[in-house]
């Protein structure tokens, strides 16, 4: 590579090698700063792709085997007093829905396709470079420096996340529930959101697990052996899969909706340099609707667009080309965040004039044919038939 890079990007995850692996296809310089991190523990993570993610993880020949992907045929999801939804694959003309896909072995794929791209050094401190593109995640460093406001809406629940092994197999569906709990210390019971994704390929037995809960309930659930943690899960889904049991270590995280105030900018101090967000340094949203993965690598897909379709005489750090991407991504992910952070308030609002209400809802949305349709299109990262 030349001393000095057309690109540098900051943040080796999946956002940033994926973007580093499609902008060396444009013959393009890529300074990729992997700044190591103090280990955290197992990773427990699993991410529901698209249609669209799943594209563009194929065209890199990144795209894991079985077990490592686990096709989703259904999506069902239960209201707190008898609204339920069902998605399928058939009813939409596809095959699957979506895929499960497990965070570590999609990691390393990806590793090793950027060990062996001539175009692509892998550094460990920035690099001045004419385009910088932050892809550091939600606490990302650089985007503070750069002066970008990373506006927050803090929601009050908190993430746990673990692996099980079930009685019975999953079957290829995704399981979601809307509910409630009583918190101890706490006057009024608390809505929570219990997610089932099927892992471990065809027939597989594992779920990953995602239940999004009160603070106070997080820090409850935690702390309990991991006999008594998969007793009350079981109790929570009503037995779903049969009886369960821990095959991993518990994470959690805080919830939030947030998003930057702008995506682009001119680097401070540097004349002809700018920079660009994407990923979770741009954007992040609650996981109900598991959109996170797919968004940033939507991201990633539009800026790399760009920088192809770009007039031969414009620089990478040209404003006017950067507005392009900024344009193109903000509008897309704005709506999606408004529709999770609608869906996590509606079923958040206690009462039953509002339970009423969701159920209702719910039930007219099973039936509504192409609200449905076109909604579940959104879903797997494709427009409806018939538009544009």
């Amino acid at each position: 590579m030349a001393l000095s890079p057309d690109i540098c990007i900051r943040g080796a995850g999946i956002v940033g090698r994926s973007l580093a692996l499609l902008l060396a296809r444009e013959r393009l310089n890529v300074a990729l700063v992997d700044t190591p991190s103090p280990s955290k523990g197992p990773d427990v993570r699993a991410y529901s792709l698209n249609g669209a993610a799943r594209a563009l993880l194929q065209d890199l020949r990144c795209w894991p085997d079985s077990p490592a992907v686990t096709p989703v045929h259904q999506m069902q999801v239960w209201g707190d007093h008898g609204g339920h939804l069902k998605f399928g694959a058939l009813e939409n003309g596809v095959e699957e829905l979506n895929w499960m896909v497990d965070v570590p072995v999609l990691e390393e794929r990806l590793a090793e396709a950027v060990k062996f791209q001539p175009h692509i050094e892998v550094v460990h401190a920035p690099l001045a470079a004419p385009l910088t593109v932050v892809c550091e995640g939600r606490a990302s460093q650089t985007r503070a420096e750069l002066g970008v406001c990373f506006e927050i809406n803090h929601y009050d629940q908190h993430a746990v996340a673990t692996r099980l092994n079930c009685d019975r197999p999953h079957g290829g569906i995704a399981r979601q529930w809307f509910g409630w709990s009583q918190v101890p210390g706490l006057s009024k019971p608390q809505a929570e959101i219990l997610a089932l994704l099927p892992l471990g390929g065809e027939g597989g037995r594992e779920v990953a697990l995602v239940w999004s809960v009160h603070p106070r309930r997080a820090e409850e659930l935690m702390g309990l052996p991991a006999e008594a943690f998969a007793a009350q899960l079981e109790q929570a889904c009503a037995q779903a899969l049969g009886a369960m049991r821990l095959s991993s270590e518990r994470a959690l995280w805080p919830l939030q909706l947030a998003r930057a105030e702008r995506w682009i900018g001119a680097m401070p101090g540097a004349a002809k340099q700018s920079f660009a967000l994407a990923g979770d340094a741009a954007h992040a949203m609650h996981p109900l609707a598991g959109q996170g993965l797919n968004v940033g690598l939507a991201d990633v897909a539009e800026l790399v667009r760009v920088i192809r379709a770009k007039e031969f005489w414009r620089p990478l750090h040209d404003m006017k080309l950067l507005r392009r991407y900024e344009r193109a991504r903000q509008a897309e992910v704005q709506a999606m965040g408004l529709v999770t952070d609608g869906l996590q308030r509606l079923f958040a609002q206690p009462g039953p004039i509002w339970q009423n209400l969701r159920n209702w809802g719910m039930r007219g949305f099973d039936r509504s044919g192409p609200l449905k349709n076109w909604m579940t299109q959104q879903a797997m990262g494709k427009p409806a038939p018939g538009s544009d």
